[in-house]
């Protein structure tokens, strides 16, 4: 029986920097803190209880669906940042797929919110993942069952701390991301990343915080877990709905950006469009707003975080606490 409990390890590398040689010590992940009970087909389990089957479908193959979702806490109290739109994109996930999710979004939603409640937890990432369970061992999943698993737990900055307020380091990958004709690039999908697990590693191994990809015609698509955007002559621009997932922050960042008034482009860019760029940023609901600071050891504008990310940073922030009621339709009160 396999635990949902993910395991950490630590990377040391020797990053090669452009004032000589140093050694740097690198954590690729935090070690998880456990949270109290994870729902799972109905039902709250402990933690350490939240086990499936060695041979279960979606363990061998790597079809299962899942999302990643953030509560925040606020002035006025908890809330998830832009929870049904997550569901949506979990069942669009599970459609494109061909996996019948045997609950409603309703249901699924208020399951994510009694999660939370239960692990009475104030701050949390929320994972939902629905995976094709024990039974048929070829390929084809046949009658398999359709399980769904909701855990949630506290997880501070994803990619380290100072990552928000300072910028990270970032190359760009050897690995291209999906082809749009080999994997289904508007699914999240568990197996697909696959390929971010090689470009993170990769990119770990040179004393990077962060990869990005190019898609297969050589522009630039996202990061491991991320969108990405640049911004040069005070126009933002990301890449268009192409090769990369349709991210919700995304999405947030696009509108908010719009009502501040900044321009804002999508259209493809090659990877020397973001050495010249004034700001480049990624986002994600792991990676929130981060700032990139230098990318294929060339700094980026001031090596800072500029105006404009630090105007969509702010923006954003307030709205996951809760503090602007103009956007308050995008979190759900716990």
């Amino acid at each position: 029986m396999y635990s949902l409990t993910a395991l950490s390890l630590l990377l040391y590398t020797l990053g090669n920097r452009k004032a000589g040689q140093t050694y740097v010590k690198f954590q690729v992940d935090d070690a998880m803190t456990e949270a109290q009970k994870i729902w799972m087909d109905g039902k709250f389990v402990d933690w350490s209880e939240a086990k499936i089957h060695v041979l279960t479908h979606s363990l061998h193959y790597g079809l299962a669906v899942f999302e990643g979702i953030r509560c925040y806490a606020g002035p006025s109290g908890s809330a998830i940042f832009r929870l049904r739109e997550h569901v949506n994109r979990l069942f669009d996930s599970a459609h494109i797929m061909l996996v019948a999710i045997p609950y409603t979004k309703e249901t699924v939603c208020e399951a994510i919110i009694e999660t939370v409640k239960v692990n009475s937890l104030d701050s949390c990432y929320i994972r939902p993942l629905v995976y094709i369970g024990y039974g048929a061992m070829g390929v084809h999943p046949g009658e398999n069952p359709i399980r769904l698993a909701i855990a949630a737990w506290p997880w501070g900055p994803y990619l380290g701390e100072g990552a928000l307020t300072h910028g990270i380091r970032a190359k760009v990958s050897s690995y291209a991301r999906h082809h749009v004709n080999v994997s289904m690039t508007r699914a999240k999908v568990a197996g697909y990343y696959v390929n971010s697990i090689l470009a993170k590693m990769e990119s770990k191994q040179g004393g990077y915080d962060e990869a990005i990809l190019l898609d297969p015609e050589g522009y630039v698509a996202e990061g491991t877990g991320e969108n990405i955007f640049i911004v040069r002559n005070g126009v933002l621009q990301t890449t268009p709905l192409t090769s990369i997932l349709e991210g919700i922050t995304r999405n947030s960042i696009i509108q908010l950006a719009r009502e501040c008034d900044i321009p804002v482009v999508e259209e493809r860019f090659t990877r020397d469009a973001m050495y010249i760029a004034d700001e480049i940023f990624l986002t994600g609901t792991a990676a929130e707003i981060t700032p990139v600071r230098e990318i294929d050891n060339r700094q980026v504008g001031s090596g800072k975080p500029g105006p404009i990310t630090q105007t969509l940073q702010t923006a954003f922030f307030r709205i996951v606490r809760g503090e602007d009621p103009a956007h308050a339709n995008w979190i759900t009160p716990i």
